[in-house]
């Protein structure tokens, strides 16, 4: 899932990309694409109607989308000030960064907000 999410921040440079994360409470099954209405490489914000839809058929296959992707074309996967003042996503909510410039193993971070701060959670 990792590999197809880089590969959507490739297909999208410069800009950043986004996504939804759908599975069950602590483990992501997969992953999808959806489209950045701000068409920028330091901005994102997902289609409300990819964000329905992907609802829609998360529910209808017993799961809930329970985190969020998008990546930083440029720079490294480390949470900006805008990623975390727009951030609503709950307590429980994963937010995933990706960053296809890095280098092999420092492309990726995960965390959960507490208190509007990222707290970084490790993938296994």
């Amino acid at each position: 899932m990792l590999d197809e999410i880089l590969q959507h921040a490739r297909e999208e440079a410069p800009n950043e990309c986004c996504g939804l994360l759908v599975g069950r409470r602590g483990v992501v099954e997969h992953s999808v694409r959806t489209r950045n209405l701000q068409s920028s490489p330091t901005r994102y914000l997902i289609d409300p109607g990819d964000h329905f839809a992907a609802i829609r058929t998360a529910r209808a296959e017993g799961r809930r989308v329970i985190g969020a992707y998008h990546s930083h074309p440029s720079g490294g996967p480390t949470p900006s000030d805008s990623d975390l003042a727009e951030a609503t996503g709950g307590r429980e909510f994963l937010y995933l960064i990706v960053s296809p410039a890095q280098a092999a193993g420092n492309r990726v971070r995960a965390y959960v907000l507490r208190d509007r701060k990222a707290n970084f959670v490790d993938l296994v």
